[in-house]
């Protein structure tokens, strides 16, 4: 059984300890908190020994009658591993700390690619993180176009992938975030940062990508052209991308039109939170133009690094290879809306 430590219990980490509790070969040894807050006390309800990550706060863990089962470094000693769900920056300050205890790391799409061992996703470079140190799980976007471009360049080949992403303009929560009524070019250069982070995945990958931020808060939306080596029908393409475990092809007659309806149908089958782990892909937008691939997809900035985080666990103690982690991790989530 591997042992499991989340340093950061926010909107990634309370997803990440549930899903690892869910695997039936890990255990969650602890999450850490720098405060007192609802997610601290939630965590103790759903029984996972809270940690404090700031030893000059654990009185106001004792004020807030919010009990502790010790400091950070107690947690990073008793784990195998370790993901990090610190906000950005962060990671990289706590990496020192893992390596004092000789304990492999994971971290977020935000910190930077320059000190990790490996970036990873699971779809497209499983195997790298084999053994590493410290490996950082992509971004949500990066993420989604990842599991998109792998089955593409094994199948057709790919010339150039060109991504418009419409991006929220925060997380629910996150109610310093803006916009509140524009839309702005993020960044208004180009290329935006998803383009050279799809190439810690691939890089050979001809990208580029333009990013926009709009007063929404549910999902990111991607706008994607791919121009590939070969000319396949649309309807080829389409049973191709419905037969990845990881991307939800939307049926027409499901009639959802937007993100709004995209979370409310995951509300309505029962997901945790609403949480939508896979890609979505319009069925009805995947069209091909000659060598031109068109289609959009929606991805759930607060979720689909979810599987990718467990995955990445078996990685890099060499519990199992890509295809017997994603199948567990898929079974143990319930994966496939």
């Amino acid at each position: 059984m591997l042992r499991v430590g989340v340093n950061g219990y926010g909107t990634i980490g309370k997803r990440v300890a549930d899903a690892v509790r869910a695997q039936p070969d890990m255990e969650v040894v602890g999450v850490a908190k720098t405060r007192p807050n609802f997610e601290a006390e939630q965590a103790v309800e759903k029984g996972f020994p809270l940690y404090a990550a700031i030893e000059d706060r654990v009185e106001q863990f004792d004020e807030a009658d919010i009990e502790l089962a010790g400091m950070v470094e107690e947690l990073v000693a008793q784990s195998d591993v370790v993901v990090d769900a610190c906000p950005s920056g962060i990671g990289e300050q706590n990496s020192e700390l893992y390596a004092e205890y000789d304990t492999p790391a994971l971290y977020q799409g935000g910190e930077s690619a320059d000190f990790v061992d490996t970036s990873f996703n699971a779809r497209s470079n499983f195997s790298d993180a084999n053994g590493a140190d410290h490996v950082r799980v992509v971004s949500c976007n990066t993420t989604g176009l990842s599991r998109l471009v792998a089955p593409l360049r094994e199948e057709y080949g790919i010339e150039k992938v060109r991504t418009t992403l419409v991006r929220r303009g925060g997380d629910p929560a996150q109610t310093g975030r803006g916009p509140i009524n524009d839309i702005t070019p993020n960044p208004v250069t180009l290329p935006s940062h998803h383009g050279p982070d799809v190439n810690t995945i691939f890089p050979d990958l001809d990208i580029d990508t333009l990013g926009l931020k709009v007063p929404a808060t549910l999902m990111h939306m991607h706008s994607v052209n791919v121009t590939l080596e070969s000319e396949p029908d649309a309807d080829v393409v389409r049973d191709l991308l419905e037969g990845e475990s990881r991307l939800f092809v939307i049926p027409e007659h499901f009639d959802i039109d937007g993100a709004g309806k995209l979370k409310e149908y995951a509300q309505d089958v029962g997901r945790p939170r609403g949480d939508i782990w896979e890609n979505c892909i319009w069925g009805e937008s995947v069209t091909m133009e000659g060598d031109d691939l068109y289609l959009f997809q929606a991805i759930h900035q607060e979720s689909d690094v979810v599987p990718e985080n467990v995955d990445a666990i078996r990685a890099v103690t060499n519990s199992a290879d890509a295809d017997e982690s994603v199948r567990k991790t898929n079974e143990a989530l319930g994966m496939g809306i």
